[in-house]
């Protein structure tokens, strides 16, 4: 009889569930917290639209880069899997070290409080509740999970869809506030000036609300007609994100002018106050905790085939590599990340880890997309069914950008810098323990 055929994953998700994917994954709590940071660091409106407008062109540029590389390797893993072609196995397990280990569950944790906060606060329950909720958001995310990535994307298009509908609130609440006078929304704010430096120094929240944009690459392997459908959905969905983006922020301006909106510690709800008083606030809670508990879905389920991949190279535990031979779906894995986001809410360490590993991420986006230059170099002979326009200039301007952006949060950030830089280092012992465990 011939031997089993070992299970693999199944190509179920559409155009329309990878743009879900890429607006779920960028879309999370960001956008109704991080303007007020980007207007503290500038004199008008019309420096921070600049700024968001900057921004969002600069990661349309790395998103066609992510476009190529996902034609070319249309597989589960994603820049874990172009590290390790391109600059060997080494790089590609410190990216699933300071990532999958890391990044991912201390990023899902710390979104599932704040989740639970949101939500908690929407229904009237007591503080001690955000634990529990927390945790039993994540827990039913990785069950839904354990029925394949079909099941997984009916939730997360619904969220999707849900968070996209808090956005439209506020714009139009931003909007209607603004009738007659939204020219405001552009205006110097006389009692806010502040220098050049510290402008060019606000791009960088403004970068990092915009991150987000791979995992629908780490879970290509799941894409149907992937080398049409990937750069497809790259480009549909993060152009949306960046008109959303824009637009609240012109509405944030609009409705509360660059002073209100510099001195707001909770921009939407302070908007939706305005207009409908307490209620306007709850009802932006609930947008929230919507947008919140989709990006939890995304990067559980992406994280999750990253370290399946890892494992399945020999570099994180066998048993994390088996794929569900009916669901598709990586069960162990799913099940291994979402234990770790729930020990790391329970212990209350996670807002640390993502604060040390944020410029890791960012160093994974800039190594990522330079692996371009290795796949065009080198696979001359093996042609590309989609190829980023502009080449070698879109690539080149996202990599340096990022890199100058870690370099002025380095600056800015000491401690978080060295501490992201610290964990990448001590993955190289971690790597070649591992090496010698398995030769042995």
């Amino acid at each position: 009889m011939p031997a089993p055929q070992p299970a693999h994953y199944l190509r179920r998700l559409g155009t329309w569930d990878a743009a879900m994917i890429v607006i779920g994954g960028v879309i999370g709590a960001g956008i109704f917290r991080t303007p007020a940071a980007v207007a503290k660091s500038t004199s008008s409106g019309t420096e921070v639209i600049i700024l968001w407008a900057l921004g969002g062109l600069l990661t349309l540029a790395g998103v066609l880069c992510y476009a190529e590389l996902g034609a070319r390797r249309p597989q589960a893993g994603g820049t874990y899997v172009y590290l390790r072609e391109a600059f060997g196995q080494l790089p590609a397990f410190l990216f699933g070290w300071t990532m999958a280990l890391i990044n991912y569950p201390g990023s899902v944790a710390a979104v599932a409080t704040t989740f639970a906060d949101y939500a908690t606060r929407a229904v009237g329950l007591p503080h001690e509740w955000v634990k529990p909720v927390a945790v039993s958001a994540i827990s039913f995310i990785v069950l839904v999970n354990l029925f394949g990535i079909r099941a997984g994307a009916w939730v997360q298009n619904i969220f999707t869809v849900l968070k996209l509908g808090a956005v439209a609130m506020l714009i139009a609440v931003g909007l209607y506030l603004a009738r007659g006078h939204l020219g405001l929304a552009f205006a110097a704010d006389p009692t806010h000036d502040v220098p050049t430096s510290m402008v060019i120094g606000a791009l960088l929240p403004a970068m990092f609300a915009y991150g987000g944009f791979h995992y629908l690459n780490d879970l290509a392997g799941e894409v149907r007609d992937p080398q049409r459908t990937l750069p497809r959905a790259l480009g549909l969905g993060m152009a949306s994100v960046v008109v959303c983006y824009v637009l609240i922020n012109i509405a944030y301006m609009a409705g509360l002018g660059h002073a209100g909106l510099a001195a707001s510690t909770a921009p939407a709800a302070d908007l939706m106050r305005r207009v409908f008083g307490e209620s306007g606030a709850t009802v932006i809670a609930v947008g929230i905790a919507c947008s919140t508990f989709g990006y939890c879905s995304i990067a559980i389920a992406g994280g999750a085939r990253v370290l399946q991949v890892m494992s399945a190279d020999g570099m994180f535990f066998r048993p994390i590599a088996r794929i569900d031979a009916k669901s598709g779906a990586p069960r162990v894995a799913l099940m291994v990340l979402g234990a770790w986001a729930i020990a790391l809410i329970l212990s209350g360490s996670f807002e640390a880890l993502v604060d040390y590993t944020t410029v890791g991420e960012w160093l994974s986006h800039a190594f990522g997309i330079a692996t371009i230059f290795w796949y065009r170099n080198k696979l001359k002979s093996e042609p590309s069914p989609y190829l980023v326009p502009g080449y070698p200039w879109v690539p080149l301007i996202f990599t340096t950008t990022v890199l100058c952006v870690i370099v002025a949060t380095a600056i800015t950030q000491p401690q978080n810098a060295g501490m992201s830089l610290l964990i990448i280092a001590l993955g190289v012992p971690v790597y070649y323990l591992w090496r010698k465990r398995l030769n042995r």
